[in-house]
Parts: structure tokens; sequence; C-alpha cells
């Protein structure tokens, strides 16, 4: 069973920066997709980030992009969400989550592995 080790959440004012780390227990390469998801308190869970992890080629939800950048080091089976910019509204759990396709970040399915979540909290 693969284990997804999210840390780094913590809380900030607006406009300010925080970076999520998550540690697989397992090659990443292996996972092949690997994403970030975040789910503040009455609302559904959303996408945030996903990357490919044999190329690092990420892809970004709307309301993040610009501000959010997710990256991977592969010999560290670690891969992270660097998150400047700050808002109110990205106050929420945040879940690193991976799976063998790129299912999951379209809405057609669950990805393979989540992990335990960290939290962010961001105050105006």
């Amino acid at each position: 069973q693969v284990q997804l080790v999210e840390s780094g959440g913590g809380s900030v004012q607006a406009g300010g920066s925080l970076t999520l780390s998550c540690a697989a227990s397992e090659a990443i390469f292996a996972l092949v997709y690997m994403g970030w998801f975040r789910q503040a308190t009455g609302k559904e869970r959303e996408r945030v980030a996903i990357i490919y992890t044999s190329t690092g080629m990420p892809l970004y939800d709307n309301s993040v992009q610009g501000r959010f950048t997710m990256s991977r080091d592969n010999a560290k089976n670690t891969v992270y969400l660097q998150m400047n910019s700050l808002k109110p509204e990205d106050t929420a759990m945040y879940y690193c989550a991976a799976g063998r396709n790129s299912d999951f970040w379209f809405g057609r399915g669950q990805p393979d592995y989540w992990g335990q979540g960290t939290q962010v909290t961001v105050s105006s």
C-alpha cells in the first residue's frame, strides 16, 4: 500500500507564501501522476494541480494558475506545491493524490491513493 504524507501547511496572512510537500513511500515515477486537491469546510473537494512525474509537466486549475507552482523531485519521491500570493479563499485542507492515469484530474474517477491532508489557513 502506497503512503502519501503531506507537510508544510500552516497559517499565513493574505499575500503570503507556503510550500507544501508530499512524500511518497515508493517511487513517484511509478505512480505516474500526482496531484494536489483541496477541500474547504462545507465545500466539495476540488482540484488544484497535477504533475506527470516522468516529464515534470504540470497542469493547474484556473483558480491557482499563475500563483501556485507544482514540482517534483523523483530522487526524493516527493512533490511540492509552492503557493504564492495566497488569498483567504485558498483556506482549505490540502490533499496529495497519486494515480497511474490522469482520469482523477478530469473528474472521471478517484486517484489510486490519497494522503491524509495538511491544513492551510490564510487570514485577511
